[in-house]
């Protein structure tokens, strides 16, 4: 039995159905946990991010190991049904994109004013309980990074929110690139609507890099998405 990743039969409200089946595992998952994948007009694979460009799609969990496995047993051939070309850098390319979807809607947060910079900005944001999400420089201090830890969860679960999770990956000059500064070591994420939409894609993104470096010493005690 062929199986097909694109489902496309619709709810009785005549909506998409949020769940897609995983050309890897043929398990079927919530779109938000997976990547849909295109072809373009000369026939090569590309990641669709947002998941909105034309053409029919496969979908994928957001993890380098379900990819990697597509790509070795030549699952996108059969999946679209025709011969298609692979890149040897797809597996970089997906990490790179879903980086740059991270760090564009930390971007957006700044035009929102949902966010607070530097280390005594997310501290009194800290201090009102709004932090959602830590995002932590991978070369900042442990020092630092420690007390915004823990005043932000002390804080949160005083008011029976979430810990924040923390995001570990980028150098604090391609954080502070985001946010148009030379370089920025702490951020928070307050609160709200686009702090929701940002975990989502953290998560996916942690399929392909440790949010946490394996190099920090306070690492185990760091909150990690789920």
């Amino acid at each position: 039995m062929q199986i097909t990743s694109e489902i496309t039969d619709l709810d009785k409200r005549g909506h998409k159905p949020t769940q897609r089946r995983c050309i890897a595992k043929c398990e079927v998952r919530e779109r938000h946990d997976m990547i849909r994948f295109v072809t373009d007009p000369t026939g090569v694979v590309v990641p669709d991010i947002l998941g909105k460009l034309p053409g029919r799609g496969v979908w994928v969990s957001s993890d380098a190991g379900s990819l990697s496995e597509v790509i070795s047993k030549t699952a996108f051939s059969r999946s679209f049904k025709s011969k298609v070309k692979v890149l040897d850098d797809l597996l970089s390319t997906t990490e790179r994109l879903l980086s740059r979807r991270v760090l564009g809607l930390v971007t957006m947060a700044r035009k929102a004013g949902s966010i607070s910079l530097g280390f005594d900005q997310v501290q009194s944001m800290a201090r009102e309980a709004e932090v959602a999400i830590r995002i932590e420089a991978s070369d900042g201090s442990a020092d630092g990074r420690g007390k915004i830890r823990t005043l932000s969860k002390a804080m949160n679960r005083e008011y029976n929110f979430a810990d924040p999770i923390v995001v570990g990956c980028f150098s604090s000059n391609k954080i502070g690139a985001a946010l148009s500064r030379e370089s920025i070591v702490h951020v928070g994420i307050k609160r709200g609507k686009l702090a929701k939409t940002l975990s989502v894609e953290v998560k996916r993104l942690s399929g392909f890099v440790d949010l946490v470096p394996v190099d920090w010493p306070d690492r185990e005690h760091e909150i990690k998405i789920k």
